[in-house]
């Protein structure tokens, strides 16, 4: 859908609008395996979607997927800061800020719209994070989707929220064995298809089993 102006229509608006009215799935962390997946699905997904293409993207994301965990060990909260810090490693650039211009993805077809307040509307979804009022898959995909659909860095956004993601999950002390089945296209006013989201990662949490990772570093 395009705008008066000929341009799409703003993503992050429509996604600001139906957030708060999702009907995000209930959850029983009864099923969490008693036993850690023995591959990391984060580490197992950089390396075969970067790794071949891209080998010095590769080893800088997972540098910055390492960080993350050592700071979901600590406990840190999750910022827009937090999140440069690790960007600053994915891009390889000393700066990284929240992007000034309004941006565009999917071949043009989503457009996220930039206003004053954007970046602390931003850094307020990213604290919720850490509700816990709403089951972790919720509040994982959640955070998934704020990042995909703000969109606040000028390059480098589908990594971000992935780190992001893993950290959510970590903080939690909740590993994955598998994250593949999350890549597919997300829209920004698809309520359902963000609930169907945590529901997948439920049963990505609850299904993970200790495997061998096929190409694994130590």
């Amino acid at each position: 859908m395009t705008s008066g102006t000929g341009q799409p229509q703003d993503s992050l608006a429509d996604w600001l609008l139906i957030r708060p009215e999702i009907s995000w799935p209930a959850w029983r962390s009864a099923g969490l395996a008693s036993q850690a997946p023995s591959c990391d699905g984060f580490r197992k997904f950089f390396m075969t979607t970067r790794g071949v293409r891209d080998s010095g993207g590769a080893v800088r994301v997972l540098h910055a997927l390492e960080v993350a965990f050592a700071d979901a060990e600590q406990g840190r909260p999750l910022t827009f800061a937090l999140m440069a810090k690790w960007q600053r490693t994915v891009l390889g650039h000393d700066r990284v800020g929240f992007r000034t211009m309004p941006a565009f993805a999917k071949g043009g077809r989503e457009r996220y719209g930039l206003a004053p307040d954007t970046p602390a509307r931003f850094e307020r979804c990213l604290s919720q994070s850490a509700e816990v009022d709403l089951p972790l898959p919720s509040r994982a995909a959640r955070t998934y989707l704020d990042i995909l659909f703000f969109h606040p860095f000028e390059d480098g956004n589908a990594r971000a929220a992935m780190l992001a993601l893993a950290f959510v999950l970590a903080r939690d002390s909740v590993p994955l064995d598998q994250v593949r089945p999350l890549q597919t296209t997300r829209w920004a006013d698809d309520a359902d298809g963000a609930a169907d989201l945590a529901v997948l990662l439920g049963i990505l949490i609850t299904t993970a089993q200790p495997r061998r990772c096929h190409g694994r570093q130590s």
